[in-house]
């Protein structure tokens, strides 16, 4: 009898399996250098997603570049902004902070850009917004992926404007996904007439909870 016919049929099932089963295909990494703009717009692009200043090491992990390529554009993209290179001053400058880098307005226009948000606190707020702003008073802390969720849109364009009325702030980040945690502010409490959020009315049972949403905040950070 061969060594064959004495294995036990559910090894060579095993071993059969094993060399049918192919192994899974490596994801195709884009050379951020051959698109439009070069590595440059790239790092632009995951900026300008940023919602908290971001580490060099992260965004040279996500487009594949070298840690000190990855430093060099950033201070190259930083002397642009400022206009030491010869180009115009931008109305937006490139910062490095103790937690990493991130796009803001400029120091310069502080006072037009003051004057566009003060204009903006007279407006009245969107449904949008106020519907956004009761998820978050209701299940603060809370991510942007889950206050999403629970509207069932998009709410990037409304978190912007809670944040620019002072009536939101981030608060910390989802120690699991990373991502940016929203809650409401003492201003907020203010203009509400509240002095803590107990005094809330009883909205939040027609609200999911939040382990019902878990998860969603992979793009998110």
């Amino acid at each position: 009898m061969t060594v064959e016919e004495q294995a036990p049929q559910s090894e060579l099932d095993a071993g059969t399996a094993a060399v049918a089963t192919p192994a899974p295909e490596e994801p195709v990494l884009v050379d951020v250098h051959t698109l439009p703009g070069g590595a440059h717009a790239a790092v632009e692009a995951v900026l300008m997603v940023a919602d908290a200043p971001i580490g060099a090491d992260r965004i040279a992990a996500a487009l594949n570049l070298t840690q000190d390529e990855t430093d060099d554009i950033l201070h190259e993209l930083a002397d642009e902004y400022a206009g030491h290179l010869g180009s115009r001053p931008r109305g937006f400058e490139l910062r490095r902070t103790v937690d990493g880098w991130r796009i803001y307005s400029s120091t310069a226009h502080a006072d037009p850009v003051g004057r566009f948000v003060l204009d903006g606190q007279s407006a009245k707020l969107s449904q949008a917004a106020l519907e956004t702003l009761a998820v978050i008073a209701y299940r603060q802390p809370v991510t942007r992926g889950q206050m999403s969720a629970v509207r069932g849109v998009s709410v990037d364009g409304v978190v912007r404007t809670l944040l620019t009325r002072g009536l939101i702030a981030e608060i910390g980040q989802d120690p699991s996904t990373g991502a940016v945690l929203f809650g409401t502010t003492g201003y907020f409490l203010e203009r509400m007439d509240f002095s803590s959020l107990d005094e809330l009315p009883p909205l939040a049972p027609h609200l999911p909870d939040l382990d019902m949403i878990d998860g969603l905040d992979g793009l998110d950070s």
